[in-house]
């Protein structure tokens, strides 16, 4: 079994949902008592935040650099960022180590052409959402057609996740501000929907929504244990 190096803290809720998952599919896959090999660096998101509000994503960049490096230097044998925004710098991440680097969007992207999806929406923070990184790696490596929500309604995703998401909190009438939003984007022809930030999934699952959902969570934490027992 590899190590898997996790770079997590961003927000540590969605961190622990990785932790759980990746120890949940290692023992289905194996039984017993076992338990997936793996280490994790855990930045202050406080500091990331501030820097990702601020545009600077230079320094943000070296933290992330500087996180993968600790991991590779500790032993794992392939990187795993825990959060869709920061892989707006996965290219830089992957070049500061020789190990692996498993995408978030690659590991979302390769489920949803596998199920014939060709028109998808994208939910993210306003990072994801508004920059080129993530919707053009699943436009042109993956051939998928993305659209996001309009401008007030991008505001919304953005602001309930850095507000109440990050902090654990469940409100139900931010939920079903999701919940409209994503109606709206089926009316526009999306035929399925990405939940291109890790902590949405605390609020939101299939079962609050008919159109499918896409939960990048647990699609990249699932890659990341086939790739470890592989």
């Amino acid at each position: 079994m590899k190590t898997i190096g996790l770079i997590g803290g961003m927000s540590w809720e969605s961190s622990l949902l990785y932790y759980q998952i990746i120890n949940q599919r290692v023992n289905e896959k194996l039984g017993g008592l076992h338990s997936a090999k793996s280490l994790m660096y855990s930045v202050d998101f406080d500091e990331i935040k501030s820097l990702q509000y601020q545009g600077k994503w230079d320094e943000a960049t070296k933290l992330m650099m500087d996180a993968a490096q600790k991991l590779e230097s500790g032993g794992a044998d392939f990187i795993v960022i825990c959060t869709n925004t920061m892989h707006k710098m996965a290219n830089e991440v992957e070049e500061a180590v020789t190990i692996p680097l498993l995408h978030i969007a690659d590991a979302t992207a390769k489920e949803m052409v596998k199920d014939g999806r060709q028109k998808v929406a994208l939910l993210g923070t306003a990072f994801t959402m508004e920059q080129d990184f993530y919707k053009g790696r699943l436009r042109d490596k993956f051939g998928l057609e993305v659209i996001v929500p309009g401008e007030a309604d991008r505001r919304v995703i953005h602001d309930i996740i850095y507000q109440e998401l990050c902090l654990g909190i469940i409100n139900d009438e931010s939920r079903q501000s999701y919940l409209s939003i994503i109606q709206e984007l089926g009316r526009q022809g999306a035929e399925a929907i990405i939940l291109g930030c890790t902590e949405i999934t605390l609020l939101i699952s299939q079962e609050h929504c008919g159109i499918p959902l896409y939960d990048t969570t647990r699609l990249h934490a699932e890659s990341a244990v086939d790739f470890a027992l592989s």
